[in-house]
Protein backbone atom coordinates (compact mmCIF):
# COMPACT_ATOMS: atom_id res chain seq x y z
CA UNK A 1 0.00 0.00 0.00
CA UNK A 2 0.82 3.27 -1.04
CA UNK A 3 -0.76 6.20 0.86
CA UNK A 4 -0.91 8.89 -1.54
CA UNK A 5 -2.88 12.51 -1.68
CA UNK A 6 -3.74 14.57 -4.52
CA UNK A 7 -4.37 18.53 -4.99
CA UNK A 8 -8.16 17.94 -3.71
CA UNK A 9 -8.63 21.27 -4.11
CA UNK A 10 -8.52 21.31 -7.52
CA UNK A 11 -9.95 18.14 -8.03
CA UNK A 12 -13.83 19.22 -6.04
CA UNK A 13 -14.47 21.70 -8.48
CA UNK A 14 -16.65 24.47 -7.08
CA UNK A 15 -20.28 25.56 -9.01
CA UNK A 16 -23.58 25.51 -8.07
CA UNK A 17 -25.72 22.26 -7.45
CA UNK A 18 -27.66 21.98 -10.38
CA UNK A 19 -31.40 21.48 -10.67
CA UNK A 20 -31.69 19.29 -13.69
CA UNK A 21 -29.14 16.83 -12.52
CA UNK A 22 -31.85 13.80 -11.42
CA UNK A 23 -31.66 12.29 -8.05
CA UNK A 24 -31.60 8.76 -7.60
CA UNK A 25 -34.57 7.08 -8.04
CA UNK A 26 -36.84 5.02 -5.08
CA UNK A 27 -36.15 1.78 -6.70
CA UNK A 28 -32.55 2.33 -6.81
CA UNK A 29 -32.63 3.54 -3.32
CA UNK A 30 -34.59 0.95 -1.79
CA UNK A 31 -32.31 -1.95 -3.61
CA UNK A 32 -28.88 -0.30 -2.22
CA UNK A 33 -30.81 -0.40 1.52
CA UNK A 34 -31.63 -4.17 0.79
CA UNK A 35 -27.90 -4.65 0.14
CA UNK A 36 -26.71 -2.57 3.11
CA UNK A 37 -29.54 -4.94 5.35
CA UNK A 38 -29.84 -8.62 3.76
CA UNK A 39 -25.97 -9.18 4.96
CA UNK A 40 -25.72 -11.05 1.72
CA UNK A 41 -22.01 -10.25 2.17
CA UNK A 42 -21.92 -11.68 5.56
CA UNK A 43 -18.56 -13.92 5.93
CA UNK A 44 -17.67 -13.70 1.78
CA UNK A 45 -14.68 -11.03 2.09
CA UNK A 46 -13.24 -13.18 4.75
CA UNK A 47 -13.35 -16.34 3.13
CA UNK A 48 -11.85 -14.90 0.14
CA UNK A 49 -8.89 -13.49 2.21
CA UNK A 50 -8.45 -16.95 4.23
CA UNK A 51 -8.67 -18.43 0.96
CA UNK A 52 -5.72 -16.19 -0.22
CA UNK A 53 -3.42 -16.12 2.28
CA UNK A 54 -3.90 -19.73 3.29
CA UNK A 55 -3.69 -20.98 -0.90
CA UNK A 56 -1.49 -18.43 -2.00
CA UNK A 57 0.34 -16.60 1.14
CA UNK A 58 3.08 -14.06 0.30
CA UNK A 59 2.99 -12.97 -3.90
CA UNK A 60 5.41 -10.40 -4.50
CA UNK A 61 5.04 -9.07 -8.12
CA UNK A 62 7.54 -10.99 -10.17
CA UNK A 63 7.29 -14.38 -8.23
CA UNK A 64 5.83 -17.54 -9.02
CA UNK A 65 3.64 -17.12 -6.41
CA UNK A 66 2.07 -14.02 -7.73
CA UNK A 67 1.60 -16.39 -10.87
CA UNK A 68 -0.70 -18.34 -8.48
CA UNK A 69 -2.22 -15.25 -7.13
CA UNK A 70 -3.74 -14.25 -10.28
CA UNK A 71 -4.61 -17.94 -11.32
CA UNK A 72 -6.70 -17.64 -7.69
CA UNK A 73 -8.05 -14.35 -8.48
CA UNK A 74 -9.59 -15.57 -11.72
CA UNK A 75 -10.92 -18.12 -10.66
CA UNK A 76 -12.89 -16.62 -7.54
CA UNK A 77 -14.35 -14.07 -10.06
CA UNK A 78 -15.56 -16.76 -12.26
CA UNK A 79 -16.67 -18.92 -8.73
CA UNK A 80 -18.49 -15.55 -8.17
CA UNK A 81 -20.60 -15.57 -11.12
CA UNK A 82 -18.92 -12.07 -12.88
CA UNK A 83 -20.24 -11.79 -16.34
CA UNK A 84 -17.13 -11.23 -17.98
CA UNK A 85 -13.33 -11.75 -16.19
CA UNK A 86 -10.07 -11.53 -17.91
CA UNK A 87 -6.76 -10.87 -17.21
CA UNK A 88 -4.39 -7.61 -18.95
CA UNK A 89 -0.38 -8.04 -18.81
CA UNK A 90 1.95 -5.41 -18.02
CA UNK A 91 5.95 -5.94 -17.49
CA UNK A 92 8.57 -4.38 -15.02
CA UNK A 93 11.76 -4.92 -13.77
CA UNK A 94 12.09 -7.83 -11.34
CA UNK A 95 13.42 -7.26 -7.81
CA UNK A 96 14.85 -10.38 -5.70
CA UNK A 97 15.09 -10.67 -2.34
CA UNK A 98 17.74 -13.08 -0.70
CA UNK A 99 19.24 -12.96 2.80
CA UNK A 100 19.38 -10.89 4.73
CA UNK A 101 21.12 -9.99 8.43
CA UNK A 102 22.48 -7.19 10.09
CA UNK A 103 24.28 -6.36 13.66
CA UNK A 104 25.99 -4.10 15.68
CA UNK A 105 30.07 -4.81 16.12
CA UNK A 106 30.83 -1.91 18.50
CA UNK A 107 30.39 -0.69 20.89
CA UNK A 108 27.92 -3.50 22.61
CA UNK A 109 27.75 -6.10 20.12
CA UNK A 110 24.49 -8.11 19.58
CA UNK A 111 22.35 -8.79 16.37
CA UNK A 112 19.48 -6.45 14.44
CA UNK A 113 16.20 -7.17 13.27
CA UNK A 114 16.96 -5.56 9.49
CA UNK A 115 14.92 -6.04 6.38
CA UNK A 116 16.28 -4.96 2.83
CA UNK A 117 14.07 -2.40 1.30
CA UNK A 118 12.23 -3.01 -1.72
CA UNK A 119 14.61 -2.17 -4.95
CA UNK A 120 17.90 -2.05 -3.21
CA UNK A 121 21.36 -3.04 -4.32
CA UNK A 122 22.42 -5.58 -2.08
CA UNK A 123 26.10 -5.89 -0.29
CA UNK A 124 27.49 -8.28 -2.66
CA UNK A 125 29.84 -10.98 -1.75
CA UNK A 126 31.23 -8.65 1.32
CA UNK A 127 29.49 -7.67 4.26
CA UNK A 128 28.91 -3.86 4.48
CA UNK A 129 30.66 -2.38 7.75
CA UNK A 130 30.74 0.75 8.68
CA UNK A 131 30.13 3.71 11.69
CA UNK A 132 26.59 4.62 11.56
CA UNK A 133 25.76 8.80 11.41
CA UNK A 134 22.14 9.26 12.56
CA UNK A 135 19.51 12.28 11.48
CA UNK A 136 16.41 13.22 12.50
CA UNK A 137 14.80 13.47 9.03
CA UNK A 138 15.56 13.35 5.60
CA UNK A 139 15.27 17.38 5.64
CA UNK A 140 18.15 17.15 8.15
CA UNK A 141 20.28 14.28 6.06
CA UNK A 142 19.85 17.15 3.80
CA UNK A 143 21.01 20.04 5.28
CA UNK A 144 24.10 18.16 7.11
CA UNK A 145 27.63 19.79 6.46
CA UNK A 146 30.02 18.41 3.37
CA UNK A 147 32.08 15.16 4.50
CA UNK A 148 29.34 14.68 7.30
CA UNK A 149 29.08 11.22 6.07
CA UNK A 150 31.65 10.46 3.41
CA UNK A 151 32.60 6.60 4.08
CA UNK A 152 29.57 6.04 6.54
CA UNK A 153 26.16 4.50 7.17
CA UNK A 154 23.37 6.76 7.36
CA UNK A 155 20.72 6.05 9.81
CA UNK A 156 17.42 8.20 9.39
CA UNK A 157 15.55 8.15 12.47
CA UNK A 158 12.26 9.80 12.58
CA UNK A 159 9.02 8.37 14.30
CA UNK A 160 6.16 7.88 12.16
CA UNK A 161 2.97 9.39 14.20
CA UNK A 162 -0.10 7.28 14.75
CA UNK A 163 -3.43 8.73 13.31
CA UNK A 164 -6.49 6.82 12.42
CA UNK A 165 -6.19 8.52 9.01
CA UNK A 166 -2.77 7.66 8.46
CA UNK A 167 -1.29 10.87 7.44
CA UNK A 168 1.76 10.02 9.74
CA UNK A 169 3.20 7.63 7.21
CA UNK A 170 3.16 10.46 4.36
CA UNK A 171 5.20 12.21 6.64
CA UNK A 172 8.13 9.77 7.69
CA UNK A 173 7.91 7.88 4.52
CA UNK A 174 10.18 9.98 2.36
CA UNK A 175 13.16 8.76 4.12
CA UNK A 176 12.29 5.48 2.59
CA UNK A 177 12.07 6.60 -0.68
CA UNK A 178 14.77 9.13 -1.21
CA UNK A 179 17.10 8.62 1.27
CA UNK A 180 19.32 6.48 -0.10
CA UNK A 181 19.71 8.92 -2.92
CA UNK A 182 20.18 11.76 -0.47
CA UNK A 183 22.94 9.46 1.20
CA UNK A 184 24.79 8.33 -1.42
CA UNK A 185 24.89 11.86 -3.16
CA UNK A 186 27.00 12.55 0.28
CA UNK A 187 29.29 9.71 -0.30
CA UNK A 188 27.79 7.57 2.06
CA UNK A 189 28.03 4.23 1.66
CA UNK A 190 25.02 2.46 3.00
CA UNK A 191 21.65 3.94 4.85
CA UNK A 192 19.35 2.36 7.39
CA UNK A 193 15.80 3.80 8.72
CA UNK A 194 13.50 3.47 11.51
CA UNK A 195 11.01 1.09 10.19
CA UNK A 196 7.79 2.84 8.67
CA UNK A 197 6.09 1.57 11.68
CA UNK A 198 3.68 2.90 14.39
CA UNK A 199 4.07 -0.53 16.78
CA UNK A 200 7.10 -1.69 19.56
CA UNK A 201 7.11 -5.09 17.83
CA UNK A 202 10.55 -6.14 16.59
CA UNK A 203 9.33 -6.56 13.01
CA UNK A 204 11.25 -4.66 10.67
CA UNK A 205 9.18 -2.83 7.86
CA UNK A 206 10.31 -2.91 4.08
CA UNK A 207 8.87 -1.08 1.25
CA UNK A 208 9.74 0.38 -1.88
CA UNK A 209 13.06 2.58 -2.48
CA UNK A 210 14.46 4.59 -5.86
CA UNK A 211 17.81 5.81 -6.90
CA UNK A 212 17.74 9.07 -8.72
CA UNK A 213 19.44 7.91 -12.29
CA UNK A 214 22.36 9.97 -11.54
CA UNK A 215 24.17 8.32 -8.11
CA UNK A 216 25.35 5.28 -7.19
CA UNK A 217 23.18 2.98 -5.19
CA UNK A 218 24.12 1.51 -2.09
CA UNK A 219 22.06 -0.92 -0.02
CA UNK A 220 19.24 0.26 2.24
CA UNK A 221 17.41 -1.13 4.85
CA UNK A 222 15.10 -0.80 7.62
CA UNK A 223 15.47 -2.11 10.97
CA UNK A 224 12.52 -2.38 13.87
CA UNK A 225 11.85 0.47 15.89
CA UNK A 226 12.90 -1.23 18.99
CA UNK A 227 16.70 -1.79 17.15
CA UNK A 228 16.29 1.74 16.14
CA UNK A 229 15.93 2.82 19.77
CA UNK A 230 18.85 0.69 20.54
CA UNK A 231 20.85 2.14 18.00
CA UNK A 232 19.98 5.55 19.56
CA UNK A 233 20.61 4.64 23.02
CA UNK A 234 24.34 3.32 21.99
CA UNK A 235 24.80 6.58 19.90
CA UNK A 236 23.97 8.67 23.66
CA UNK A 237 26.97 7.21 24.97
CA UNK A 238 29.14 9.14 23.07
CA UNK A 239 31.14 5.96 21.02
CA UNK A 240 31.60 5.65 17.65
CA UNK A 241 28.70 2.41 16.91
CA UNK A 242 30.11 0.82 13.63
CA UNK A 243 27.08 -1.84 12.03
CA UNK A 244 27.69 -5.14 9.60
CA UNK A 245 24.59 -5.35 6.75
CA UNK A 246 24.76 -8.70 4.84
CA UNK A 247 22.01 -7.95 2.24
CA UNK A 248 21.34 -10.63 -0.78
CA UNK A 249 19.03 -8.12 -3.19
CA UNK A 250 19.19 -7.24 -6.39
CA UNK A 251 17.09 -6.07 -9.66
CA UNK A 252 17.38 -8.18 -12.35
CA UNK A 253 15.85 -8.38 -15.94
CA UNK A 254 11.79 -7.96 -16.81
CA UNK A 255 8.99 -9.88 -15.01
CA UNK A 256 5.17 -10.24 -16.11
CA UNK A 257 2.28 -9.64 -14.17
CA UNK A 258 -1.53 -9.46 -14.61
CA UNK A 259 -4.81 -6.93 -13.70
CA UNK A 260 -7.21 -9.08 -12.94
CA UNK A 261 -10.82 -7.89 -13.88
CA UNK A 262 -14.31 -8.87 -13.35
CA UNK A 263 -16.65 -7.00 -14.94
CA UNK A 264 -20.90 -6.78 -14.09
CA UNK A 265 -22.05 -5.93 -17.40
CA UNK A 266 -24.74 -2.87 -16.81
CA UNK A 267 -28.45 -3.59 -18.81
CA UNK A 268 -28.46 0.25 -20.32
CA UNK A 269 -24.93 1.49 -20.56
CA UNK A 270 -22.37 -0.97 -20.68
CA UNK A 271 -19.46 0.93 -21.73
CA UNK A 272 -20.03 2.66 -19.03
CA UNK A 273 -18.04 1.41 -15.89
CA UNK A 274 -17.74 2.09 -12.07
CA UNK A 275 -14.37 0.63 -10.97
CA UNK A 276 -13.70 -0.63 -7.32
CA UNK A 277 -10.91 -2.72 -6.66
CA UNK A 278 -7.92 -3.98 -4.16
CA UNK A 279 -4.74 -4.83 -5.12
CA UNK A 280 -3.52 -8.57 -5.46
CA UNK A 281 0.48 -8.60 -4.62
CA UNK A 282 1.87 -8.15 -1.40
CA UNK A 283 5.35 -8.06 0.01
CA UNK A 284 7.00 -11.08 0.68
CA UNK A 285 7.38 -10.51 4.68
CA UNK A 286 3.91 -11.87 5.50
CA UNK A 287 0.90 -13.19 3.89
CA UNK A 288 -0.62 -9.55 2.38
CA UNK A 289 -3.91 -10.12 4.52
CA UNK A 290 -4.19 -6.34 5.59
CA UNK A 291 -2.06 -5.36 2.27
CA UNK A 292 -4.02 -5.99 0.21
CA UNK A 293 -6.00 -9.24 0.42
CA UNK A 294 -8.47 -7.14 2.91
CA UNK A 295 -9.19 -5.22 -0.04
CA UNK A 296 -9.61 -7.54 -2.82
CA UNK A 297 -11.80 -9.58 -0.76
CA UNK A 298 -13.82 -6.64 0.07
CA UNK A 299 -14.57 -5.61 -3.45
CA UNK A 300 -15.10 -9.01 -4.70
CA UNK A 301 -17.70 -9.85 -1.85
CA UNK A 302 -19.33 -6.54 -2.80
CA UNK A 303 -19.46 -7.52 -6.68
CA UNK A 304 -20.95 -11.07 -5.59
CA UNK A 305 -23.90 -8.95 -3.74
CA UNK A 306 -24.40 -6.44 -6.92
CA UNK A 307 -24.47 -9.76 -8.44
CA UNK A 308 -27.45 -11.23 -6.20
CA UNK A 309 -30.34 -8.81 -7.23
CA UNK A 310 -32.57 -9.37 -9.78
CA UNK A 311 -31.58 -6.97 -12.28
CA UNK A 312 -27.98 -5.67 -13.22
CA UNK A 313 -27.47 -1.36 -12.35
CA UNK A 314 -27.73 0.24 -15.31
CA UNK A 315 -23.74 1.34 -15.81
CA UNK A 316 -20.97 -1.68 -15.49
CA UNK A 317 -19.50 -2.29 -12.26
CA UNK A 318 -15.85 -3.57 -12.69
CA UNK A 319 -13.91 -4.99 -9.92
CA UNK A 320 -10.40 -4.82 -10.18
CA UNK A 321 -7.18 -7.04 -8.64
CA UNK A 322 -4.76 -4.69 -9.33
CA UNK A 323 -0.98 -6.26 -9.76
CA UNK A 324 2.29 -4.51 -8.39
CA UNK A 325 0.63 -1.81 -6.38
CA UNK A 326 3.86 -1.70 -4.46
CA UNK A 327 6.51 -1.10 -6.35
CA UNK A 328 4.78 1.77 -7.96
CA UNK A 329 1.55 1.59 -9.29
CA UNK A 330 3.04 -0.45 -12.03
CA UNK A 331 -0.61 -2.34 -13.07
CA UNK A 332 -2.77 0.67 -12.61
CA UNK A 333 -0.34 2.69 -15.14
CA UNK A 334 -0.79 -0.06 -17.31
CA UNK A 335 -4.03 0.26 -17.07
CA UNK A 336 -4.77 4.04 -17.82
CA UNK A 337 -2.40 4.09 -20.61
CA UNK A 338 -4.57 0.95 -21.83
CA UNK A 339 -7.83 2.10 -21.34
CA UNK A 340 -6.88 6.07 -21.97
CA UNK A 341 -9.28 5.81 -25.03
CA UNK A 342 -12.34 4.90 -22.85
CA UNK A 343 -11.15 7.11 -19.47
CA UNK A 344 -14.06 9.67 -20.22
CA UNK A 345 -16.38 6.41 -19.59
CA UNK A 346 -14.89 5.22 -16.39
CA UNK A 347 -17.38 7.47 -14.61
CA UNK A 348 -16.60 7.01 -10.46
CA UNK A 349 -13.57 4.93 -8.96
CA UNK A 350 -12.90 3.70 -5.38
CA UNK A 351 -10.58 1.15 -4.12
CA UNK A 352 -10.06 -0.19 -0.73
CA UNK A 353 -6.19 -0.92 0.60
CA UNK A 354 -5.78 0.06 3.76
CA UNK A 355 -6.33 -2.49 6.00
CA UNK A 356 -9.28 -3.97 7.47
CA UNK A 357 -11.03 -1.61 10.06
CA UNK A 358 -14.35 0.03 9.47
CA UNK A 359 -15.29 2.82 7.37
CA UNK A 360 -16.22 5.41 8.91
CA UNK A 361 -16.80 8.37 6.48
CA UNK A 362 -18.06 8.87 2.83
CA UNK A 363 -15.51 11.52 0.76
CA UNK A 364 -15.01 12.19 -3.06
CA UNK A 365 -13.92 13.97 -5.36
CA UNK A 366 -16.20 14.62 -8.45
CA UNK A 367 -18.11 17.85 -9.90
CA UNK A 368 -19.35 20.00 -7.35
CA UNK A 369 -22.61 19.68 -8.92
CA UNK A 370 -23.45 16.16 -7.80
CA UNK A 371 -22.87 16.87 -4.39
CA UNK A 372 -26.51 15.84 -4.10
CA UNK A 373 -26.51 12.49 -5.35
CA UNK A 374 -23.32 11.72 -3.29
CA UNK A 375 -25.71 12.72 -0.35
CA UNK A 376 -28.50 10.51 -1.29
CA UNK A 377 -25.73 7.40 -1.16
CA UNK A 378 -24.37 8.82 2.03
CA UNK A 379 -28.05 8.62 3.53
CA UNK A 380 -28.28 4.74 2.71
CA UNK A 381 -24.27 4.21 3.75
CA UNK A 382 -25.20 6.79 7.51
CA UNK A 383 -26.50 2.91 9.24
CA UNK A 384 -23.65 1.58 8.89
CA UNK A 385 -21.88 3.86 10.93
CA UNK A 386 -20.41 5.98 7.78
CA UNK A 387 -20.50 10.09 8.15
CA UNK A 388 -20.40 12.18 4.90
CA UNK A 389 -17.76 14.43 4.38
CA UNK A 390 -17.13 16.90 1.73
CA UNK A 391 -13.85 17.81 2.42
CA UNK A 392 -10.70 15.96 2.56
CA UNK A 393 -9.39 12.38 1.68
CA UNK A 394 -8.18 11.52 -1.85
CA UNK A 395 -8.27 8.52 -4.42
CA UNK A 396 -7.00 5.07 -3.42
CA UNK A 397 -3.63 4.59 -4.44
CA UNK A 398 -4.47 2.37 -8.05
CA UNK A 399 -7.10 4.87 -8.60
CA UNK A 400 -4.79 7.62 -8.93
CA UNK A 401 -3.90 7.21 -12.61
CA UNK A 402 -7.38 7.09 -13.82
CA UNK A 403 -8.10 10.39 -11.77
CA UNK A 404 -4.98 12.19 -13.42
CA UNK A 405 -6.61 11.34 -16.54
CA UNK A 406 -9.66 12.78 -15.61
CA UNK A 407 -12.36 10.07 -13.60
CA UNK A 408 -13.72 11.29 -10.53
CA UNK A 409 -13.33 9.17 -6.90
CA UNK A 410 -14.93 8.52 -3.96
CA UNK A 411 -13.08 7.29 -0.54
CA UNK A 412 -14.57 4.75 2.04
CA UNK A 413 -12.49 6.16 4.18
CA UNK A 414 -11.21 2.96 6.74
CA UNK A 415 -10.02 3.30 9.96
CA UNK A 416 -5.82 2.75 10.39
CA UNK A 417 -5.53 3.67 13.90
CA UNK A 418 -3.37 0.30 14.11
CA UNK A 419 -2.80 -0.60 9.95
CA UNK A 420 0.99 1.04 10.15
CA UNK A 421 1.92 -1.73 13.15
CA UNK A 422 1.29 -4.19 10.76
CA UNK A 423 2.33 -2.57 7.03
CA UNK A 424 4.98 -4.30 4.98
CA UNK A 425 6.35 -6.81 8.05
CA UNK A 426 5.91 -10.46 8.90
CA UNK A 427 3.22 -9.82 11.03
CA UNK A 428 0.60 -9.34 8.06
CA UNK A 429 -1.37 -11.97 8.90
CA UNK A 430 -5.09 -12.92 8.60
CA UNK A 431 -5.42 -13.14 12.77
CA UNK A 432 -4.93 -9.31 12.51
CA UNK A 433 -8.41 -9.24 10.90
CA UNK A 434 -12.42 -9.21 12.07
CA UNK A 435 -14.96 -10.51 9.79
CA UNK A 436 -18.17 -8.79 11.19
CA UNK A 437 -15.48 -5.28 9.93
CA UNK A 438 -14.97 -6.66 6.37
CA UNK A 439 -18.93 -7.31 6.27
CA UNK A 440 -19.63 -3.69 7.04
CA UNK A 441 -16.33 -2.60 4.37
CA UNK A 442 -17.90 -4.96 1.85
CA UNK A 443 -21.63 -3.70 2.04
CA UNK A 444 -20.12 0.03 1.72
CA UNK A 445 -18.62 -0.90 -1.56
CA UNK A 446 -21.47 -2.70 -2.56
CA UNK A 447 -24.28 -0.07 -2.00
CA UNK A 448 -21.53 3.15 -2.84
CA UNK A 449 -21.08 1.04 -6.64
CA UNK A 450 -24.39 -0.30 -7.23
CA UNK A 451 -25.77 3.61 -6.59
CA UNK A 452 -23.16 5.23 -8.36
CA UNK A 453 -23.65 2.69 -11.27
CA UNK A 454 -27.21 3.05 -11.28
CA UNK A 455 -27.42 6.88 -11.09
CA UNK A 456 -29.21 8.82 -13.91
CA UNK A 457 -26.21 11.16 -14.48
CA UNK A 458 -22.59 10.68 -13.97
CA UNK A 459 -19.78 13.15 -11.36
CA UNK A 460 -18.53 14.78 -14.08
CA UNK A 461 -14.83 14.88 -14.78
CA UNK A 462 -11.87 16.53 -12.42
CA UNK A 463 -9.21 18.16 -13.77
CA UNK A 464 -6.29 16.55 -15.35
CA UNK A 465 -3.18 16.37 -13.46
Amino acid sequence: MRLCTLALASLCMAGPARADIPPLSEVAISTATALRDEHSTAGVAYGLVESLTTEVGPRMAGTEADVRAVAWARAKFEALGFDSVRVEPFSFPYWRRGHERGEVLSPFPQPLAVTALGGSEGTGDTPLEGEIVAFDSLAELQAAEPGAVEGKIVFITQRTQRFKDGRGYGLSVIGRSSGATEASKRGAVGLIIRSISTNSDRFPHTGMMRYAPDVKPIPAAAVSNPDADLLINMLGRGEPVRIRLDIDAETRGEAVSYNVIGDIVGRERPDEVVVIGGHLDSWDLGTGALDDGAGVGITMAAGAAILKQEQRPRRSVRVIAWGNEEQGLIGARAYAEAHAGQMSKHVLGAESDFGAGRVYALRAGVDARYWPVLEQIAAVLAPLGIAFEREGGGPGPDVIPLVQRGMPWAQLAQDGSDYFDYHHTANDTLDKIDSEALDQQAAAYAVLAFLAAEAEADFGRVPAQ
